[in-house]
């Protein structure tokens, strides 16, 4: 009876070191992967080196961040759609992308490809602006 007693607790003890070792390895690789992301957001660099390839994408009018995300991600522009769509929501240009035909660079990082297609609405707030004078 001791013997048996003595076996279960093993077994229970056992299991419990498993379960702890399952939920650490699971907490370590998804603090890596957030680490990862969120190092990606601020440093995350072009698809390629300099000359680069020139790619035209059109930007629809209505398009969210998301969309444009996917549209670059799909041109070969950009590795990550959701991660664009975090790096346009902590930038600058948030909300400032316009709809058009860009030609855009593989060397360049998702913060040019932002600048660029924040250009236009920049342009024409600034011209309204000289009207305005």
């Amino acid at each position: 009876m001791k013997v048996r007693h003595f076996f279960v607790n093993l077994a229970a003890m056992l299991v419990r070191i498993l379960i702890v070792l399952v939920l650490v390895s699971f907490i370590y690789k998804l603090g890596f992967k957030a680490y990862d992301f969120g190092y990606r957001v601020f440093a995350e660099e072009a698809m390629s080196s300099e000359p680069g390839r020139d790619i035209e994408v059109t930007i629809p009018m209505g398009s969210s961040a998301m969309d444009i995300g996917e549209i670059l991600e799909n041109s070969g522009l950009i590795k990550d759609k959701t991660l664009f769509f975090v790096q346009e929501r902590l930038s600058e240009y948030h909300g400032k992308l316009s709809p058009g035909t860009y030609t855009l660079n593989t060397s360049q990082t998702a913060q040019d490809m932002m600048e660029i297609m924040a250009e236009d609405e920049e342009s024409s707030t600034e011209e309204a602006e000289d009207r305005d004078k």
